[in-house]
Parts: structure tokens; C-alpha cells; sequence
């Protein structure tokens, strides 16, 4: 049989001796099978051992980007971009959407790396009247095209009924009040924090401050358990588990796509979807979502602040 190498041609396969052949497969897991007394190894399995025991791989280039039929997003998580990243899924058959949960300053970084196609971010600037770009600008080598997923309400999420009547962040420092943050490189961490400084708290004088959670729904969830009574987050979730709400702001929450991939078929196919109807009807059963402005391209200045009617 053609497929299956004898000790001596897989000891010439191997560049090694026969007697190490029989060490290979006594220490290493060399694929073997013994017909009749003889040893034989499937030349296919032969060729996968050796892959699989490879340790020094060559660099890759800095932007050899994912894989062709792999669409990659990376940033911020969000309740509606994993529905949509769902719908993506079952209507493209030669392609597959995935998501990293990495918030909104790894998402840029992942960026950077040509480890995503599409990253996800809410970062609020200085002026507080803009999103994304000031922080694409000291991520990035150039400036990528920004289209707007949607825009969201960003507040603290609370227990039903608001028991410990947390009115804002100020309440945060409270004796007896416990709350659950999210990590420093997440657009909901800044924005907590900016509402810490104005309201003259410092993080660690709060309790729970240093516990944190990878997603929005997982502070909901240490809620639900009675394990904090606030976190920062967005509308959706309390809506999604039914707690209460108390409101910061709106906050725009956008794609950031390097200009040389933006017209690639899989980030083309994505961005369509933020204007189809499907769409619109998703983000309709959930609370807290403004997307009269999804799928638009967005540049630095536009106002697109304020709080929908």
C-alpha cells in the first residue's frame, strides 16, 4: 500500500536512523501499526505528527490580517452586534463572523496588529461632544473609515426596584452600597471613571471598585446573584434581566475598519446589514438602542450627541 511507509522509508522520511524510529515511537507517539510483526505508519499521520511537533514557527508578516472567509471583530461587546453578528452568520455561507471581547482600546490594538478586521469601540474624548477618534489617532498608523453601529444609554444598572436608591454615581460611595466594574480598557470603564472624578470619588473608596467583569450582561448577572448592588452598563441588559436603570448618557458605539479592508466582500456584507430591516427589527426588542444612524460613515466633528426623541 502506497499510503503506508515501511520503518526504513520513514526513517528516510525523518532523516534518522531505524533504530530511532523505534525510540520515536516508544517516547514521542510516533504513529505506528504492526501488520504481521512488520511496522507501518500511515504516511498521513506520519506528516500531521511532524506538524504537530513543531515549535519554531517563522514570523508572520505584520499584516497578514485573518484568514480568507473569516470575518474578525474585536472590541467592545454589545447584545445587538452579537445578534447581528448571528444574522451575519446565517445568511453567508462562505463566510464566518467571529467576536473578541477585548473592549474598546484592545479592539484598536487588535486593529493595529492586523489581528481583526473590524474593531468595536465607544471611547469617549476629552470634549465629551465625540467618539473614537482622538483614540484611533494614537492607536493606529492611519486614520481607519468609522461607520456607526448605533447609539446606546450608558448608566448603572441596579436591582429591581432600586432598593438602595442609588440616584447616580455619586451614590456609589456610599457606606453599605457594593458595587461591580468593568476592566480599565473598556469605553464603559472611561466613562465611569470621567463620572467618578466630577462627582469627587476616588475608585478605591468604593467597595467592589477593584472587582471587575468582561461584559456588559456579566455586571447584570452579579446583580442578579445579590453579590453588588450597581455596575456600569448599558440599558439593554437591565431590560434583559429586569433591573433597574439609572441613566448617564447616550454614547456612540462605532465600527473602525482599516481603509485597505473596508471594501473587502465580508466587511461590505456586515456594514449592509446595519440598514437592512432585519436588523432594525433586532434592535427594536431590546431596550436602550438608537440606530437611525447605522451603516453611516461618521467623521470627526459630526453631531450625532444628542439624545434621541
Amino acid at each position: 500500500m502506497t499510503d503506508l511507509l515501511s520503518t526504513r522509508e520513514v526513517a528516510r522520511f525523518l532523516g534518522v536512523n531505524e533504530k530511532m524510529v523505534y525510540t520515536l515511537i516508544a517516547e514521542k507517539g510516533l504513529p505506528a501499526t504492526k501488520v504481521t510483526g512488520k511496522w507501518l505508519f500511515p504516511r498521513h499521520l506520519v506528516s500531521q505528527w511532524v506538524e504537530a511537533h513543531t515549535i519554531n514557527y517563522p514570523d508572520r508578516p505584520a499584516h497578514a490580517g485573518p484568514p480568507d472567509g473569516l470575518l474578525v471583530v474585536a472590541g467592545s461587546n454589545d447584545p445587538l452586534l452579537e445578534k447581528t453578528l448571528g444574522l451575519f452568520n446565517r445568511r453567508q455561507s462562505e463566510h464566518v463572523a467571529v467576536f473578541g471581547n477585548l473592549g474598546s482600546l484592545g479592539g484598536l490594538r487588535a486593529l493595529r496588529r492586523g489581528q481583526c478586521h473590524v474593531a468595536t469601540s465607544h471611547l469617549i474624548q476629552d470634549n465629551e461632544a465625540d467618539y473614537n477618534f482622538d483614540f484611533a489617532h494614537r492607536e493606529l498608523e492611519r486614520a481607519p473609515a468609522v461607520v456607526n453601529f448605533c447609539r446606546r444609554e450608558q448608566g448603572l444598572l441596579v436591582a429591581r426596584g432600586n432598593p438602595k436608591r442609588i440616584a447616580g454615581v455619586a451614590d456609589l460611595g456610599r457606606p453599605g452600597v457594593t458595587m461591580v466594574n468593568r476592566p480599565t480598557s473598556t469605553g464603559t470603564r472611561l466613562l465611569l471613571e470621567r463620572e467618578l472624578r466630577k462627582a469627587g470619588l476616588e475608585g478605591p473608596q468604593i467597595e467592589g471598585y477593584q472587582v471587575e467583569v468582561a461584559r456588559h450582561l456579566d455586571v447584570g448577572l452579579e446583580i442578579v446573584a445579590g453579590r453588588a448592588d450597581a455596575g456600569p452598563a448599558i440599558r439593554a441588559v437591565a431590560g434583559m434581566l429586569d433591573l433597574g436603570f439609572v441613566p448617564l448618557r447616550w454614547e456612540r458605539y462605532d465600527l473602525l475598519v482599516p481603509k485597505e479592508r473596508f471594501f473587502e466582500p465580508a466587511v461590505q456584507r456586515f456594514v449592509g446589514l446595519l440598514t437592512d430591516p432585519e436588523f432594525r427589527e433586532v434592535a427594536s426588542t431590546l431596550l436602550g438602542y438608537d440606530v437611525s444612524q447605522s451603516g453611516k460613515m461618521i467623521y470627526p466633528g459630526d453631531d450625532r450627541e444628542k439624545s434621541p426623541a
